[in-house]
């Protein structure tokens, strides 16, 4: 039990790393919800969706290549400079051929040139701090990982705030009125975000002037060869989960609703919370306990917490939602997209479940075909999105990703018992989250259940006990190992 309790400890460092940063940027929603019309708002959100998008390529699957040669390599340095060198001249690259047609790109997107401009600075500096930080944490150093992943967005935030609340108000006099445009709250945006990634890159630049610079040229085809398939992956991931702000103004919805349905898509980031900061502490957990006895035990075990964990904080989140858009998405003209909030929060937990089960191909360096499952969940995404966005508008979308995340876990579970079998539970996984969906959508979709919240509280009570109950000498026997 002691290996479950490390990988719990170095997943909550991580999880603090990653949920204390998101909390922080919990406050940008209604800030910007605050500041912003509907249709200013869907604009951001687009951009936002570009930037995803264009992270995925310029990062090509290089962050989970390091971790897995740094950990079969003797020649740890090398592939600390290998990959480093690697990252850092295709942002080069990227950089200044962007630079050069911005604005060709600026008519293509349909956003203005200077907002491109701002984008392509954020996405390399984005860039050059992908070794150093998959560095940090193979080294396993989550508090310094923390501290400057928090500082990051904290940076953001005050900047934002400062941008949007403060600057408006200073007076004429103010040597600070300069830096004020009149309705440039987008641009601001993309400012802040601009300046906590150079501040970002500034901290962990010294990384570049401690590599000793040799490119071993062997090691960076096989690192390519082992991360391209993860390139696609990752493409068709950001196609799933961000493209549909994309897809929905190619289709003629207008940015107001797609405003609207970003805002309220927030409220589902409480899954993305718990999703990422779990894969942070696995993602080199599962790496380093490959050859361990009993391993494929060891992952169905975490994989089983999962599910309950996840099933809890699904019932959870679904039956306040009312209360927390209060918080989240003060406006009551953006709650409109309310009704989408279940979908996605359910769709980030079968992420979540896809993720642990994606394992067995990345052990086995066959991850071309996480590559092909992403591809199918990405044809499912605009399949549906095409067919459902002009009846159903954003609830289209909404269905289109629970639809693709559904059939990605689905595949991957089918095909990992076929080429590495791992002991998973299934009876219990699917009752505790069967029963999490069950009680979910009665106190959401049910309108007397849904006003009164006497439902949802015995349900989450009841839900409780029923996982206390059937885990109970699990949970006993971790608590009294030290």
């Amino acid at each position: 039990m002691s290996l479950y309790k490390n990988l719990f400890k170095q997943t909550l460092i991580y999880g603090l790393a990653t949920v204390l940063p998101r909390m922080i940027s919990f406050l940008l929603n209604p800030l910007y919800v605050h500041v912003l019309p509907k249709g200013e708002f869907g604009e951001v959100s687009i951009v936002f969706a570009w930037l995803v998008f264009f992270n995925v390529i310029l990062s090509y699957g290089m962050e989970t290549a390091f971790f897995r040669f740094y950990n079969i390599e003797t020649d740890k340095k090398d592939v600390i400079s290998t990959s480093t060198i690697s990252i850092f001249w295709t942002s080069i690259g990227f950089l200044f051929g962007s630079l050069l047609f911005r604005e060709t790109i600026s008519g293509w997107l349909g956003i203005k040139t200077q907002y491109v401009s701002y984008t392509i600075w954020i996405l390399v500096l984005d860039a050059l701090v992908i070794i150093p930080f998959s560095k940090i944490r193979a080294e396993k150093r989550p508090m310094r990982y923390a501290v400057i992943k928090i500082g990051n967005v904290g940076v953001n935030l005050l900047c934002n705030v400062f941008f949007l609340l403060v600057l408006p108000k200073i007076g004429s006099d103010n040597p600070l009125s300069t830096i004020y445009f009149e309705n440039f709250e987008v641009g601001y945006i993309f400012v802040s975000n601009l300046i906590a990634s150079l501040l970002t890159f500034i901290v962990l630049s010294p990384n570049y002037f401690k590599i000793h610079w040799h490119f071993n040229q062997e090691l960076w085809k096989r690192m390519m060869r082992y991360s391209l398939p993860i390139l696609v992956a990752g493409i068709a991931f950001a196609i799933n989960e961000h493209f549909d702000k994309i897809l929905l103004e190619w289709c003629g919805v207008s940015k107001s609703d797609i405003g609207a349905y970003s805002a309220c898509y927030k409220l589902g980031l409480f899954m993305v919370l718990f999703r990422t900061a779990y894969t942070l502490g696995i993602e080199p957990f599962f790496f380093s306990h490959a050859d361990k006895e009993n391993a494929q035990q060891t992952y169905a075990t975490v994989t089983k917490y999962f599910v309950i964990f996840g099933s809890f904080i699904t019932l959870f989140v679904i039956v306040f939602a009312d209360v927390l858009k209060i918080f989240l998405v003060p406006n009551p003209t953006y709650w409109e997209a309310m009704k989408v909030v279940p979908l996605i929060v359910l769709a980030n937990f079968f992420l979540g479940i896809y993720t642990n089960l994606s394992v067995w191909y990345k052990l086995i360096d066959k991850t071309k075909i996480g590559a092909y499952i992403s591809i199918v969940g990405a044809v499912v995404t605009l399949a549906l999105n095409v067919l459902l966005i002009k009846p159903l508008s954003y609830y289209g979308s909404a269905i289109a990703t629970i639809f693709a995340y559904g059939s990605m876990m689905f595949i991957s579970f089918y095909l990992g018992q076929k080429k590495y079998p791992i002991p998973y539970d299934i009876n219990r996984i699917m009752r505790y989250l069967g029963i999490s969906v069950l009680l979910s959508g009665l106190s959401f979709y049910v309108p007397v259940f849904r006003e009164s919240y006497i439902f949802g509280i015995f349900a989450i009570v009841f839900f409780g006990y029923y996982i206390y109950r059937n885990e109970k000498e699990t949970f006993q026997r971790i608590l009294k190992r030290n």
